[in-house]
């Protein structure tokens, strides 16, 4: 097996250089911050509703927001991943049209009718046709660095929109929280890059687990969004398959699976993240379901977050997910950063 504390085999299978964003994250959240925060936010009024609408690592941030803010919030927030809008949209809608690339064609086509349905638009893009489009309707738009795998530049696509929504009076200031945020993040990279050893790290420990395996992600329903992360970090920088799931709804179906198919079963590892902000009735269900799938998958592995601020508890669990995905990548011997059946996917696409 590829030996995780040898820097050098890291980089010769990390050729995009994956490694130098991983490591680069807490400075990234401290620079959406500032970006966000010099940005003159419209006073809007008469907002009742708040969408999201963007894809893939673009679209990360909205369920963010809504696992979040689900206890503060008091209209409703959604994320929405296709070409069109529901009908609720109109013009007491805060929209955030969300595009890293500013290309995404799902994205622009669903920009474009929130502004035929008078909701109230904000951008968040590096550039792109979506800029162009912003520019040239006077649509107020956030600008984030470019050059970036839009997976990787969460921070610069969801501090923006926190902020924005603490800046129309929607919710409460989050400094203190953001700052958690982001000194946790410094302290949790000490742990987890190269330089840290194996046998105390616990992003290499947890990849070593994971070669080969379906890997499914339980955790409770606020981190329901954080769970979705580590699936789609999962896929695109490991190029493996993983699922989330979570309690309490697990407990009405999955559970009942594991009585079946006994040779795929022991290919599944079980990740369950776990928080200190979980509901008594969530803690009971976790452990009972833990008894009852027993050993059937190979392993179940619980992960704690760190921090005491819901965001910054959130995002250590989120920079740990990372942290693992890449160095199941490295163990798997594929590049972190290349994910080329998407990129095929948009070039057949463009051809239609």
């Amino acid at each position: 097996m590829i030996d995780l504390d040898d820097l050098k085999t890291i980089k010769e299978k990390d050729k995009s250089n994956m490694l130098q964003i991983l490591l680069d994250f807490p400075q990234q959240w401290k620079e959406a911050k500032e970006i966000a925060q010099q940005f003159s936010f419209p006073q809007y009024k008469r907002i009742s509703k708040i969408v999201v609408t963007g894809l893939g690592g673009s679209a990360i941030g909205g369920d963010l927001l809504c696992s979040y803010l689900a206890d503060e919030i008091k209209i409703p927030v959604f994320v929405n991943r296709n070409y069109s809008l529901p009908g609720f949209v109109d013009e007491e809608a805060l929209l955030f049209a969300v595009s890293y690339s500013g290309n995404t064609e799902e994205t622009i086509s669903a920009y474009q009718k929130a502004i035929e349905r008078r909701a109230k638009v904000i951008a968040v893009t590096s550039g792109g046709k979506l800029r162009d489009l912003c520019e040239s309707g006077g649509v107020p738009s956030i600008i984030i660095p470019s050059g970036m795998p839009p997976r990787t530049a969460i921070g610069y696509l969801f501090l923006p929109m926190l902020i924005a929504l603490a800046e129309t009076g929607l919710i409460e200031d989050k400094t203190r929280e953001i700052e958690e945020t982001n000194s946790l993040l410094v302290e949790l990279r000490k742990g987890w890059e190269p330089s840290s050893q194996l046998s105390r790290n616990q992003a290499k420990e947890l990849a070593q687990r994971l070669p080969g395996k379906l890997i499914l992600i339980y955790g409770s329903d606020h981190l329901e969004a954080v769970c979705l992360r580590w699936k789609t970090q999962v896929n695109e920088n490991s190029k493996s398959l993983a699922y989330p799931v979570a309690f309490p709804e697990l407990n009405h179906n999955e559970i009942v699976g594991w009585e079946g198919m006994e040779e795929l079963r022991r290919k599944i590892e079980v990740i369950i993240l776990r928080d200190k902000g979980e509901p008594d009735r969530i803690k009971s269900r976790i452990e009972i379901t833990k008894s009852v799938i027993g050993d059937r998958p190979s392993e179940v592995k619980e992960v704690w977050s760190q921090g005491q601020s819901l965001l910054a508890r959130m995002f250590s669990l989120i920079y740990l997910g990372d942290w693992v995905s890449f160095y199941l990548a490295i163990l798997q011997g594929v590049d972190p950063t290349v994910i080329r059946p998407i990129d095929l996917l948009k070039k057949k696409l463009a051809e239609v």
